[in-house]
């Protein structure tokens, strides 16, 4: 049965049609044509066929197999093209094996694109993560083509131009094309390490959402919801690797907190000054479950399970005085000690100041404002502040918080910073 309506309902049903199976056309497409960017094209030419057709025509029963099938003759039609030029350029007398060729190479692309999709789509991710590419043109192709989101949805989210996202899409596009980059997930000698890539996109897309870097809002759940759909798929793929379930149990606690990390008013609460009640406990259950599993594979010594495992301290503490800082501070020695920067020492300076007292803290923060990567790190001059507030030295602590504001680019982070630093006894 088809259904007509308002074209700017069909229009909305397009988009959302086509944001839900995007991820499947170009992995499919790809997997034939072995350009990312021409899968992307030949996506695109369906989605504007929809567009064009399904306001008259209405909506098809099956609105995904649909654009698979117009994707298809698209691949198909531009095959024929590709082999009708190369003929040209050949001797009549191998006209009949192109054309078989060209037979066998649409029957190839008919019969794959109904095949089951899920390898593709592992081939597709392993594509858009590969570090041939920059950490930013991994991360715009990652949402672009896995996450179906458009030029502009990646602009808003990243308070960026949209002609800088459009400039890193093509410019990726084009490096894998030059690089050669072949379709395929790596073989197991380079999994480990490009696997590794995959999974920093992911949590770099749940980070940015998680806490904002720049603009007016603190939290971006859109990126966040967006991170934890792309990690789920990474699980559902590769149930085996014990660091893929790591990640997703990190960004499950981690969104636990969303709904008590803003006020109404839309400003901050830190994590201690949460109100645990409000945390979602569904994403906890579902976190911890996601947590055991990557212990079960042997993973628990993995940096995104490590970091799962603090996150779940937390999560099983009802009310902060339970939070179990010792096993944290723990939890952090292993981490530092298998992938150590100075952000996850600043990290565990904070839990040896819960667990030990602030002196101990301090005595480690002081110490990393020796490094030159922390040199304009807001956060080590809040976590400073922080510090100095429980020992009594507001002074000091006010001088740090103005600091750490002046150092942020978010809106909201610089005003909870002032606030506080403006709270202080003087």
């Amino acid at each position: 049965m088809r259904v007509g309506g308002s074209d700017e309902a069909t229009h909305r049903t397009v988009e959302t049609v086509f944001r839900m199976e995007s991820a499947r056309l170009i992995a499919g497409l790809a997997r034939i044509v072995r350009d990312v960017g021409v899968a992307e094209e030949l996506a695109q030419d369906a989605l504007i066929a929809a567009l064009e057709q399904w306001p008259s025509a209405g909506i098809p029963d099956n609105p995904g197999a649909w654009l698979m099938g117009t994707a298809k003759h698209r691949a198909i039609d531009a095959l024929r093209r590709r082999r009708l030029l190369e003929r040209k350029h050949e001797q009549l007398g191998h006209e009949a094996l192109l054309e078989k060729t060209e037979r066998d190479v649409v029957d190839t692309l008919d019969a794959a694109l109904d095949d089951e999709v899920g390898d593709d789509l592992l081939r597709l991710v392993f594509t858009a993560c590969h570090p041939v590419l920059s950490p930013e043109g991994r991360v715009a192709l990652t949402l672009r083509m896995l996450g179906g989101l458009t030029t502009a949805e990646i602009a808003r989210a990243y308070l960026i131009p949209e002609p800088t996202v459009a400039q890193r899409i093509v410019r990726a596009k084009r490096t894998l094309s030059e690089a050669k980059v072949p379709f395929e997930v790596p073989r197991e000698a380079e999994l480990v390490a490009r696997l590794s890539s995959v999974l920093e996109v992911v949590y770099l897309v749940f980070n940015e959402g998680y806490a904002a870097t720049a603009g007016d809002s603190w939290l971006r759940p859109a990126l966040c919801e967006e991170a934890l759909r792309l990690g789920r798929v990474l699980a559902a793929l590769m149930p085996k690797e014990p660091e893929v379930h790591g990640l997703v149990a990190l960004m499950e606690l981690q969104a636990s907190r969303i709904p008590a990390r803003i006020g109404k008013d839309g400003a901050p609460i830190l994590l201690y000054e949460q109100d645990r009640g409000r945390w979602d406990r569904l994403l906890i259950g579902r976190g911890l479950a996601a947590l055991e599993r990557a212990q079960e594979l042997g993973g628990s010594r993995g940096p995104f399970a490590l970091q799962a495992a603090i996150a779940a301290c937390h999560a099983r503490a009802n009310v902060k005085e339970a939070t179990d800082w010792p096993r944290i501070v723990a939890f952090y020695d292993a981490l530092a000690e298998l992938a150590g920067s100075p952000v996850v020492e600043l990290n565990r300076a904070v839990a040896v100041g819960m667990a030990f007292g602030p002196a101990e803290g301090l005595a480690l923060v002081d110490e990393l404002t020796e490094e030159p990567s922390m040199a304009r790190y807001h956060l080590l001059h809040a976590v400073r502040a922080d510090l100095l507030v429980k020992l009594g030295r507001h002074a000091e602590a006010r001088v740090d918080l103005e600091r750490a504001a002046s150092l942020t680019d978010n809106e909201r982070e610089r005003a909870l910073l002032l606030d506080r630093a403006a709270a202080l006894p003087t």
